[in-house]
């Protein structure tokens, strides 16, 4: 009986460890591509929206606690769990910083490979997702998504961290709040190399986002796609 269940258990648990391992088929283009990005830390007058230890500033989009995995200094998103946003929404103009790792899924194809997106606003996402080695398209890794790709693809690989730093300008409305007259503009570093600069997003809300009225402040929200997608280190720098 014993022999039937152990290679049971060791069966289910390879591919889980195996997301986090590069295997001998796996040929990186490049030797910094398998190469941890820097972490950097919050500045001064940063909001810490996520230290790896606590997870107070967040909860599930429906008021729920977050029950996503937390350990080792970061956060992995879980299957079914939903998507979870900051209790804090946020307004005017800003700079956020997020370092996230995609798993390694060699047997998944296009957007079935490490998939989440970082929502601005819980309106805007720029794609999370493993693109490495491809000719970028507006549903991959940094893409606004659905509306600009990113203008050259500097993925690492899977299973290795990176980073992106958004500069976000909130749109503007008439004193009323009824009419926009400037839409909303994102640029964005992944890992180090801008790929969107001061791109004007004429839309309110990208697929899969909260929606709600533009002209008022937002969460940061990341998104639950069914893949164990971690996060570290998030961090929020109001501008002045």
């Amino acid at each position: 009986m014993f022999r039937l269940v152990l290679p049971a258990l060791l069966l289910s648990a390879t591919p889980l460890f195996a997301q986090w391992k590069l295997d001998d088929q796996f040929k990186p283009l490049k030797a910094g591509d398998i190469v941890d990005v820097k972490s950097m830390p919050a500045p001064e007058g940063a909001i810490v929206l996520f230290d790896g230890k606590s997870v107070d500033k967040w909860t599930k989009t429906n008021g729920k606690p977050v029950e996503w995995k937390l350990e080792d200094g970061h956060w992995e998103g879980v299957k079914g769990h939903g998507d979870i946003v900051t209790k804090e929404k946020f307004a005017g103009k800003f700079k956020l910083h997020a370092e996230f790792r995609v798993p390694y899924e060699p047997d998944n194809k296009g957007q079935g490979r490490g998939n989440s997106g970082i929502y601005v606003q819980g309106r805007y996402e720029i794609q999370v997702l493993d693109s490495y080695g491809l000719k970028s398209g507006k549903n991959d890794c940094a893409a606004i998504y659905d509306i600009f790709p990113p203008r050259e693809n500097v993925c690492k690989a899977p299973s290795v961290w990176q980073s992106y730093d958004i500069e976000f300008t909130s749109p503007v409305f008439d004193t009323d709040g009824k009419k926009k007259t400037e839409p909303v503009r994102i640029t964005v570093y992944h890992n180090g190399v801008k790929v969107h600069d001061d791109a004007k997003v004429e839309k309110d809300n990208t697929t899969a986002g909260l929606g709600g009225d533009p002209a008022k402040p937002g969460p940061i929200l990341l998104q639950d796609h069914g893949h164990p997608v971690q996060f570290r280190n998030i961090w929020l720098l109001p501008s002045k």
